[in-house]
């Protein structure tokens, strides 16, 4: 099938019992045993399993074309899974540019557990100089959060492997509309569901996605289950609900993130434009070929310091000055004062995510903004 197939049929099953053509939301915590003991339906307890969750994994799974998924409560705690499924000591390489949660758990939670190097991973010789004797993941996020790097996901996947390392790929900035890691080599896709699955800013979650059931798997279900941060039932559902029109809406945001990317590339109070769809990208043509489509997110510095970057971002009306992305809805925000004082995010970085509003209303407001510097 289609995307927009998967995305419409794969989270819905047609209800036994009054025939609803939605799902309904089982809200129930355990399930009725049967006269032998037994569990007919495969459900006992809703830490271990849920049907709307069943619903929402098997959709997730097969949009990024993998074998099964572990939803979890949030991004963070999806990632935390893969980091306790890992033993001790073992030595991750990381991007130097990634997604200031997960790198700030690997730093306080996991330190003196887990061994760990954030470089450059756009460098592959970088990357093949970085390898231990007992590195045992390779994390991929592209395009990266914020400055949208574009890493190579084959070329990595291939180093890795040839080492017997594990890789996942942090796929929330792209989808699977955009981008699908799996395809390329990739052993698990992570994915803040939060963003553009939820699509509306009014629900938090996580997934893990693999492209095999082996012994790793089992150790990350079993962290899913043991540890409990699953998504409630209601949240399950309205993911599942508004998966069902990612495919389009991922086209509007990509139609808005590009046009708005030229503009501001174009205007003369913008030192310079990150988003993997310009030809001014440094990886402009190995997004070219990894990725499906380019995205709805992007950064860019304005021609000035932290104050004169202050001013623009407090003088916008129709964006939202708020942290997170995804949503139908226009954000900004100035990256570097939420990543804190050991950030490396340029402090004239403003990261935006793109809307379904009209591209002209969201032109207006970035050059009256911009105009007042």
């Amino acid at each position: 099938m289609h995307t927009e197939t998967i995305a419409i049929h794969a989270g819905n099953h047609t209800d036994e019992g009054t025939r609803a053509v939605i799902q309904p939301i089982v809200l129930s915590s355990t399930f009725e045993r049967d006269a032998n003991g037994e569990y007919p339906k495969g459900y006992i307890y809703g830490r271990a399993k849920n049907p709307n969750r069943s619903a929402l994994e098997n959709v997730l799974a097969k949009l990024e074309q993998g074998i099964d998924a572990a939803a979890f409560s949030s991004g963070n705690a999806a990632g935390m899974a893969v980091f306790q499924s890992l033993k001790t000591g073992t030595h991750i390489i990381a991007p130097d540019d990634m997604y200031h949660g997960l790198r700030n758990q690997l730093k306080t939670l996991f330190a003196g557990i887990l061994e760990f190097d954030f470089i450059d991973e756009t460098n592959l010789e970088l990357v093949k100089q970085t390898i231990k004797h007992n590195t045992g993941l390779i994390w991929i996020e592209t395009p990266s959060n914020p400055l949208l790097k574009v890493s190579d996901i084959g070329s990595l996947v291939q180093i890795a492997h040839e080492h017997n390392i594990k890789v996942v790929c942090d796929n929330t900035f792209a989808t699977p509309i955009c981008q699908l890691p799996l395809t390329l080599g990739a052993d698990l896709v992570m994915h803040s569901t939060t963003k553009y699955f939820g699509g509306h800013s009014d629900l938090t979650g996580g997934v893990l996605i693999t492209s095999k059931t082996d012994e790793w798997w089992e150790r990350i279900r079993q962290v899913q289950e043991m540890g409990g941060a699953i998504p409630s039932p209601m949240d399950c559902y309205w993911l599942t609900r508004s998966i069902k029109t990612l495919p389009y809406r991922m086209r509007g945001h990509v139609h808005n993130a590009h046009l708005l990317a030229q503009f501001l590339e174009s205007h003369a109070k913008v030192e310079s434009v990150m988003y993997p769809g310009l030809e001014s990208h440094p990886q402009h043509e190995l997004a070219q070929k990894q990725m499906l489509s380019f995205g709805g997110m992007l950064s860019f510095l304005v021609k000035g310091d932290v104050n004169d970057t202050a001013k623009v971002i407090n003088a916008v009306k129709l964006f939202t000055q708020a942290t997170s992305l995804g949503g139908v809805e226009s954000l900004i925000e100035h990256r570097a004062l939420v990543e804190g004082p050991d950030t490396k995010t340029p402090k004239n970085l403003l990261r935006v995510s793109v809307g379904l509003e009209h591209i002209d209303d969201l032109i207006e407001d970035l050059s009256n903004a911009l105009s007042v510097i």
